[in-house]
């Protein structure tokens, strides 16, 4: 089982009941999915970064990545309708455990000159956003293969039904926080 999924029902669910006063602990908020994704804009001309993206993707997560197609036409981009032009995963259960693992105790650290993360990236129903400028901070990508650095966005989808509560339940998960 996953180390953090073991944190989760051991100590964090106890936690956030004496924090917030749940009485059923089906009340308590939890981790529903993690998407990761990636908006490949140079793929409109080359085919080839859209390719490598996949595979650093799929490395990364642990599950093939899809394909999303642009939904508009934009000239300034070069887009046409349906042109591929970015990929996500959606991670559940045991593998979406596993990568927030990897990204906490892993990825983050080796970001350049990191001070935590932004606590405002929360949506106002419980989820959090972030963004990584590079996928070399996984130790699973090959800095010699990347053909071209990418960055990707990573959204933390959670039960919760208010900020504080998201921002608790992940603070216990050891997700870094930069103190205001």
């Amino acid at each position: 089982m996953a180390r953090l999924l073991d944190l989760y029902k051991g100590k964090i669910i106890n936690s956030l009941k004496s924090e917030f006063g749940y009485r059923n602990p089906m009340q308590v908020p939890r981790l529903r999915k993690i998407v990761v994704s990636m908006g490949v804009g140079q793929a409109a001309r080359e085919k080839k970064l859209l390719e490598g993206a996949a595979a650093d993707l799929a490395q990364i997560t642990g599950q093939k990545p899809l394909l999303c197609k642009a939904r508009k036409s934009v000239s300034n981009f070069k887009t046409r309708t349906g042109m591929e032009i970015g990929l996500k995963v959606t991670l559940r259960g045991r593998r979406m455990y596993e990568f927030l693992d990897r990204l906490v105790s892993l990825a983050i650290p080796r970001v350049r000159d990191f001070r935590g993360l932004n606590p405002n990236g929360f949506d106002g129903r419980g989820n959090y956003n972030m963004g990584l400028s590079e996928q070399m901070v996984f130790p699973e990508v090959n800095p010699d293969k990347v053909q071209n650095q990418q960055g990707m966005n990573i959204a933390m989808i959670t039960s919760a039904r208010t900020d504080a509560e998201a921002r608790q339940l992940l603070k216990l998960f050891g997700v870094p926080f930069r103190s205001n």
